[in-house]
């Protein structure tokens, strides 16, 4: 029997089960270029009953083959894993939970441990060449979103970026300051499954949608990330607002309920990324109505994309990443006023079927394919023989 290509090893920041995001998408792409293991966040037979999404990840087993290349394992530690209390025990049982599902997945050794763990120490177990940070979000600006003290944050992300080889960054301007100081580190931005969105215009009209139009459009958290204001003002201009995303109860409940409250608002809660066609379809525009916070200015908006690839016209506060893409094809306005202006000319605009054909090639140009190429070249990924690697034992 062939030998099998050694894995990359993704530590991912979500479980698998949870609302399809970069990890999931990235891992599936990256299989082109080597068998992937993807490791779900350690967690404790106690999550099932806070996070109801993610029960059935307890259940054996707990190595699963995915797809040819793929494979997934979730490593089950006691209650409370990334309390300072219990951290060092989640650790030592995480650790040796992953030496041997690459062992049993088939692989002796990794070519990259990539991971977004920033208390679980993943490195050294896996025999890997190469030990890579994905730094997906600025931790430190996340300290109210995850309800974490930012010290601790501070303390994992300055320990994470020291025990790599390599920092891949969503931020252009975080890759480049972490080089000023002495790390390798490269900029990846977030991408989009631009095959997926082009199906858009034949997915069926949503049941649970009926708003007089235009309808501008958000997909995504509705959380402190989110500048109330500039919906407001979009609502203010008579045009209706399709919101599709969980909410965080604790983000200005008072407000964003009489947001939700108005009748050309329709929010319809969290949906599998699979069940978004319908939503897309109905919208005009699609908007990114990010705050202006360091969390925002460093992060890479995965909506731009989305949108862009299925045809849609896009408005979006000014982000860096966003500015940094250098096109026509996203307009960009801060002030509410502005937002809600801009808003009601792209929704306005004719369907032009050469400018909804150009928004669908930029986006294809930032596919997670794109992504995956350039993410394996970073990893200086070398296929084996057998690229698709083995089913591996389960259990």
């Amino acid at each position: 029997m062939k030998a099998a290509a050694d894995p990359v090893v993704i530590c991912a920041a979500n479980n698998w089960d949870e609302v399809k995001l970069a990890d999931r998408h990235m891992a599936e792409h990256l299989t082109e270029y080597a068998p992937v293991l993807y490791v779900d966040p350690p967690i404790s037979h106690l999550t099932r009953f806070n996070a109801p999404e993610v029960a059935a990840s307890l259940k054996r087993p707990r190595l699963r083959r995915i797809a040819p290349g793929l494979t997934r394992y979730t490593p089950v530690v006691p209650p409370k894993p990334m309390t300072p209390a219990m951290l060092p025990l989640t650790n030592a049982i995480a650790r040796r939970q992953l030496r041997r599902a690459l062992r049993r997945s088939g692989a002796r050794r990794a070519q990259a441990v990539l991971s977004t763990w920033l208390f679980v120490d993943a490195y050294g177990v896996c025999g890997e060449r190469l030990r890579a940070y994905w730094w997906r979000d600025d931790p430190v600006a996340a300290a109210p979103l995850w309800r974490r003290p930012a010290e601790r944050l501070a303390a994992g992300d300055r320990r994470l970026t020291e025990a790599s080889d390599l920092v891949v960054s969503v931020s252009g301007s975080v890759a480049t300051d972490l080089r000023t100081r002495g790390f390798a580190a490269a900029h990846l931005p977030n991408g989009c499954d631009a095959d997926f969105y082009a199906g858009v215009d034949e997915a069926p009209d949503p049941p649970d949608v009926n708003l007089p139009g235009p309808v501008a459009g958000f997909v995504g958290h509705l959380n402190a990330r989110t500048d109330l204001a500039l919906l407001e003002a979009v609502v203010a201009a008579d045009v209706s607002l399709l919101l599709v995303g969980p909410r965080d109860p604790e983000f200005e409940p008072e407000r964003l309920d009489a947001l939700l409250a108005q009748p050309r608002v329709a929010w319809v809660g969290s949906r599998p990324f699979e069940d978004l066609l319908p939503y897309l379809k109905t919208i005009d525009v699609g908007l990114v109505p990010y705050a202006n916070t360091q969390f925002n200015r460093n992060s890479s908006p995965l909506k731009v994309f989305e949108y862009l690839a299925a045809g849609k016209p896009v408005v979006s506060t000014p982000l860096p990443e966003v500015r940094s893409l250098l096109t026509h094809l996203v307009a960009q306005a801060e002030a509410p006023g502005d937002f809600a202006g801009v808003t009601i000319r792209e929704a306005a605009a004719p369907r032009n079927p050469e400018l909804l054909a150009e928004r669908r090639r930029f986006a294809a140009r930032h596919s997670w394919s794109a992504r995956a190429e350039e993410l394996a070249g970073l990893l200086d990924l070398r296929p084996g023989p057998d690229r698709g690697g083995s089913d591996g034992e389960r259990g």
